[in-house]
């Protein structure tokens, strides 16, 4: 049996991430699904696993390689070639593309295959600088916001541990050691842009007491992003306010009749529904622009709604994929149970990737209208604030009625006012009728 290649799999959207860590080395026998390398994009670390069980032939990376989906890792023999050769006597180490500082699994290993199986390589160096450091280590500092290729690791080979992150972030509290960020951090304030002065350096202790807190991950993650995004996308919201009297009466009703069912409906699940409709009406609000030439619109012909879900570390955006195909029932238990994933942390890459509109709800809070920051790629993202029973004149008298505050931000480049103000308008009445959704 020829050996076999192993490949990168389906990865979701990530390109070119970063092989940070090699967890085998030839010679090593393997599992099905044992962990053989772990990559790195800049919003997560995953594990890449072994589609077969064998023995580790030649390493296809090393430390620092880009991949991709399909990036070929490694070959390796499947067991019944690996026994053979595990078998055969005065076997010589074979020789390959070795990463210093890589962790062997903790199956046992197999007798290396002869030589001959496989070319002469020179072990690789790392690429200068690259930190070496374990998944969990990388994990750690993640989430202390230490940058690890400022770290002169103390362990075997210059490995990163845990007593050098912690020690870390000691001497920096302490103010001992300021990080490249930190130095940069003045510049990037409004410093480095034409004509701004630098952010303002305080030190606050002065006039009273103060506590430092850190960021939560998530917070470290979305804030360059949202900057980037505030920053670069001309943003314009307009607002409008909805009557959702009958639909809030009917979605009660709908519980009352069904409070057995497990999915109870939310304003939200009815609020991506008339969003698609929206969208298909206006298919520009559903569309990027072309990063590659930044002179063309690529509509998109699915529709997947991302939905602003409030976690104790911060804001994520798990994505509803097809939610054109899909009844409210089925969106509403899509929701809570992405909702919950959320507020666990255990949403994985793939639930927040895709998306091609983005709904902000702050109806369970309070407000009346914000300005919501567009999800880059996307070109619009719809705030929600909390609906309230206001006087409204119906032609003969005032008459109560539940308004929906709805704030519609939009890219001005894709868009214009002209549009916006039709897309609420439309959102609007199919929430005041939303039989209007059918048609």
């Amino acid at each position: 049996m020829a050996a076999v290649e192993v490949k990168v799999p389906d990865i979701g959207d990530f390109k070119d991430v970063e092989v940070i860590e090699v967890l085998v080395k030839p010679g090593d026998r393997v599992a099905k699904e044992q962990s053989l390398v772990t990559v790195e994009s800049d919003k997560a670390s995953m594990e890449i696993p072994s589609s077969h069980a064998g023995v580790v032939g030649q390493m296809r990376v090393k430390l620092g390689d880009k991949v991709s989906q399909g990036s070929s890792l490694l070959l390796l023999e499947t067991d019944a070639e690996a026994s053979a050769a595990a078998g055969a006597p005065d076997a010589a180490p074979a020789v390959g593309l070795v990463a210093p500082g890589a962790v062997a699994p903790a199956a046992p290993a197999a007798r290396p295959l002869p030589t001959a199986a496989l070319p002469q390589l020179e072990p690789a160096p790392p690429r200068p600088g690259l930190p070496h450091a374990s998944p969990t280590i990388r994990r750690l500092a993640r989430e202390l916001g230490v940058p690890l290729d400022e770290l002169a690791g103390s362990g075997p080979k210059g490995r990163i541990t845990q007593d050098d992150v912690r020690a870390f972030v000691k001497a920096v509290m302490a103010g001992g050691v300021q990080t490249r960020a930190q130095a940069a951090r003045a510049p990037a304030g409004g410093g480095g842009l034409p004509g701004l002065l630098p952010w303002p350096q305080v030190d606050f202790a002065k006039f009273g007491p103060v506590e430092r807190v850190e960021m939560a991950r998530i917070k470290k993650l979305a804030g360059p992003n949202l900057h980037r995004n505030w920053v670069t996308i001309p943003h314009v919201t307009n607002h409008e306010d909805a009557d959702i009297t009958e639909l809030e009466a009917f979605r009660v009703r709908l519980n009352q009749e069904n409070e057995r069912s497990a999915a109870k409906l939310t304003l939200l699940a009815f609020l991506i529904k008339a969003c698609v409709a929206t969208l298909k009406k206006f298919p520009d609000f559903n569309a990027s622009i072309d990063a590659a030439t930044g002179d063309a619109i690529v509509r998109k012909h699915y529709w997947h709604i991302g939905f602003a879900a409030d976690t104790p570390n911060g804001l994520v955006v798990p994505v509803i994929r097809d939610a054109d195909q899909k009844g409210i029932y089925e969106i509403a238990a899509e929701t809570a149970a992405l909702a919950a994933k959320a507020r666990e942390g255990k949403l994985a890459p793939s639930d927040m990737q895709g998306g091609t509109f983005s709904i902000s709800s702050l109806g369970g809070i309070g407000g009346t209208y914000f300005t919501p920051i567009i999800n880059a790629p996307e070109v619009a993202i719809l705030g929600v604030c909390r609906s309230t029973m206001k006087p409204v004149w119906d032609g003969a008298q005032f008459a109560p009625r539940l308004l929906l505050p709805l704030s519609l931000s939009w890219d001005h480049r894709v868009v214009d006012g002209a549009s916006a103000a039709r897309f609420n308008a439309h959102l609007a009445a199919l929430l005041a009728d939303f039989r209007r959704v059918l048609l």
